[in-house]
């Protein structure tokens, strides 16, 4: 999981201690924060002090937050400040996980803006995103899964599976404009996730006016969802989902954790 000395990792932070609690599994953090390098004369030094004050601000909120899972916890440093570096060696790094966990970007967060899509495109991982706004202890009792026949959908649903509690009420959601046919087989997925012992429903919607996007999260909205699940970047037939202005309008509106699977 992605930290940095903002106030807000220890959302993040609780929630994946709580998913690792649930699944006897380990957190690993990650910092990574923009820095200048520490310049005297003509004479540039790394890292900087305030990279090292940073990065000792995170490392002790990891170790108070993650103390109930022991040795499950370890603490890594990107070490790099610039935008590039830091986002090809968080994603070789994240590469070697099961689940990557991220925050909303924030413009007060010295934080690269791309991140998560370099992240989510690039890691071969599923990205979990917890917004900005809101506390987020758990998530995976009301899940919502984004529908469409493609690929990035279907595997955001499998990703999903581990982080699923228990009797959840799950519900998958289909959009579509009038002109387009819904998912005639999407009743097998319903099917399918009982096999696992998740009850969902699946509802199609039709719009016109709004937004697919803005249709999903007022789903979301309307269900209570504390963790919606979709597929990102998707280059399938479903254009309005496709080419990632679907997914870049989630990140910038998420009103609840969003997992991204690619």
């Amino acid at each position: 999981m992605h930290v940095d000395s903002h106030p807000r990792t220890q959302e993040r932070l609780h929630l994946a201690v709580r998913l690792a609690e649930r699944s006897g599994g380990r957190v690993t953090a990650l910092f990574a924060e923009q820095a200048e390098a520490h310049v005297v004369g003509a004479v540039a030094t790394w890292p900087s002090p305030r990279y090292v004050a940073a990065v000792e601000t995170a490392r002790t909120g990891f170790a108070e937050a993650t103390a109930p899972l022991g040795t499950r916890a370890s603490f890594l440093d990107v070490n790099r400040g610039s935008d590039q570096e830091i986002a090809h060696r968080f994603v070789a790094i994240a590469r070697a996980f099961d689940l990557v966990i991220l925050g909303q970007t924030q413009d007060d967060v010295p934080v690269p803006a791309k991140l998560p899509e370099h992240v989510i495109v690039d890691s071969g991982r599923p990205t979990l995103v917890v917004p900005y706004v809101g506390s987020y202890r758990d998530v995976g009792s009301r899940p919502l899964f984004a529908w469409h026949s493609s690929r990035g959908a279907a595997r955001a649903v499998s990703d999903s599976l581990p982080l699923l509690a228990e009797n959840c009420d799950a519900l998958i959601v289909e959009v579509g404009r009038k002109s387009e046919q819904r998912d005639e087989f999407a009743e097998l997925l319903v099917t399918n996730l009982a096999a696992h012992k998740v009850g969902a429903r699946y509802q199609h919607f039709v719009v016109d006016e709004i937004s697919v996007m803005d249709t999903l999260l007022s789903a979301v909205s309307d269900h209570a969802a504390d963790l919606l699940a979709i597929g990102a970047f998707d280059s399938g037939v479903h254009t309005l989902f496709g080419h990632g202005v679907g997914t870049r309008h989630i990140l910038a509106h998420m009103t609840t954790p969003v997992l991204f699977s690619h």
